[in-house]
């Protein structure tokens, strides 16, 4: 514990007054989340996955314990009631997120990049339009091998330093130009993995005016902040559950416009998807609805430990866990930008916003020595992993973010993968050595649900070790 007197938990309290409206998230972390405390964890990886907490997973195995469960696909007792609580969580799922039934559909997935999936080979590409920011994970961007196999134009807007925003100007410019005569699919993160920029949600409605479906990607923003789809209408959106609240993995959704849903075309059909299929009639007809995209048997015996995670999220408050994030990550910033060697120079550099506005809890920086030459990022994670601390080192699939933070321009990276033998395969050690010196990727810690001010004190501390 930090002492009451400390000065700068004195200096944090006074420049965060309502960080103490959030002091019941301490005590949850004593109880429902103590692991933590025992085994001395230092956890600043909430954008790599959430944390559970220990009443989540005894209420989804005492429901598990007491019952019986069957395979969905039957009308049988267990399958029944397998079916009757799949069916609630989905219907929870929509009511948690304010979308309405009548308009929308929640669809499950493996992950948020199984719910992207869907949407990239079934959408109608040809003759269209798939436009996307730089800033975009590796998920997102791989839906343009889609887009390119069917002939569709592909676009990125770049985004811009120091804070790794998009151009206003050239987004207005590029919305104008949908495709009159084809499908137009703009995608984005309301929350970016990399630097923790929060894209404005407003932009969903003005590309809808413009002719364009929205893909929006909240799989970052959702942990630590209300999405109200009765306010914004996205035509599709992901979600990857863990990321919110730990448990259960493997599950996601993709929660879709019930009438975006009707143009897609699924390239395939699976048990599961379809009302009726015929081997020597060779014609298959698929479901209606959530079904249609929903292949094979479903994970119902974890589904339900969804809602039991969305009522955590709920008993502890949207409004509470956000405060306590910018908080935390103010703090981080104002900390980490203070830092400099004593000859000047600053220790960390920050590829982001360096205050709090429009930005979560996803910091991401490099570290250099006393003659401004970049610490490796994968040495501070070997430090960090020997002090305890959980953080993260790359570009964390999402290359264009950091492409454009790290300075890598487009001839060299052109030039990596033209290199004799690098048509192939291209390693990580192989693209090291091409950008001759320059960093390759990033430190990048986040804070979330249950992060605590000594989580925080630690980390600055562990800094504070490479000043000088």
């Amino acid at each position: 514990m930090i002492p009451a007197s400390d000065p700068e938990l004195s200096e944090f309290s006074k420049t965060y007054p309502l960080f103490q409206k959030t002091e019941r998230i301490d005590k949850l972390r004593l109880t429902e989340y103590a692991r933590l405390e025992v085994g001395n964890h230092i956890y600043l990886d909430y954008t790599g996955g959430g944390l559970y907490a220990k009443s989540q997973i005894n209420e989804h195995h005492k429901l598990l314990n007491e019952r019986v469960f069957g395979n969905p696909h039957s009308s049988n007792p267990t399958s029944t009631a397998a079916t009757e609580l799949v069916e609630h969580t989905r219907k929870y799922i929509l009511d948690f997120f304010n979308a309405d039934p009548g308009e929308y559909l929640a669809i499950f997935t493996a992950n948020a990049s199984g719910a992207l999936k869907l949407v990239g080979e079934s959408y109608p590409f040809p003759g269209g339009h798939y436009l996307l920011t730089f800033d975009n994970h590796n998920s997102v961007n791989g839906i343009r091998e889609f887009a390119h196999a069917r002939g569709a134009e592909v676009t990125y807007l770049p985004v811009c330093l120091p804070d790794l925003r998009l151009d206003k100007s050239q987004l207005e410019d590029h919305l104008n130009r949908s495709k009159r005569d084809g499908h137009n699919l703009f995608a984005y993160p309301a929350q970016s993995n990399f630097s923790g920029v929060q894209h404005p949600l407003k932009w969903i409605e003005q590309a809808q005016s413009l002719g364009w479906d929205v893909l929006l990607d909240a799989a970052a923003y959702v942990p630590t902040n209300r999405l109200n789809l009765g306010e914004y209408h996205p035509d599709f959106v992901c979600v990857s559950f863990y990321k919110m609240f730990g448990y259960p993995t493997g599950l996601g959704a993709l929660i879709a416009r019930k009438a975006a849903l009707e143009k897609l075309h699924r390239p395939w059909f699976a048990g599961g998807t379809i009302t009726v299929a015929s081997v020597q009639g060779d014609k298959y007809y698929l479901a209606d609805g959530a079904p249609a995209f929903e292949d094979g048997t479903l994970d119902y015996l974890n589904i339900p430990a969804i809602e039991i995670g969305l009522k955590q999220i709920e008993s502890i408050g949207y409004d509470i866990i956000h405060e306590r994030v910018q908080c935390l990550t103010g703090w981080l910033l104002k900390q980490l930008t203070g830092m400099a060697h004593s000859t000047g120079v600053p220790l960390a550099r920050i590829y982001g916003p360096t205050d709090i506005e429009a930005r979560g809890g996803t910091i991401t920086c490099n570290f250099f020595d006393q003659a401004n030459r970049p610490i490796d990022h994968l040495s501070i994670e070997k430090a960090a992993n020997q002090a305890g601390i959980s953080l993260r080192t790359g570009c964390f699939c999402n290359p264009g973010a950091g492409e454009i933070a790290l300075g890598l321009s487009q001839p060299e990276l052109a030039s990596c993968f033209t290199q004799p033998g690098h048509n192939a395969r291209l390693s990580y050690d192989d693209f090291r050595l091409c950008i001759d010196g320059k960093a390759s990727g990033a430190v990048r810690v986040s804070v979330g649900l249950v992060s605590t001010f000594k989580d925080v004190q630690e980390f600055l501390a562990f800094a504070r070790g490479f000043l000088n």
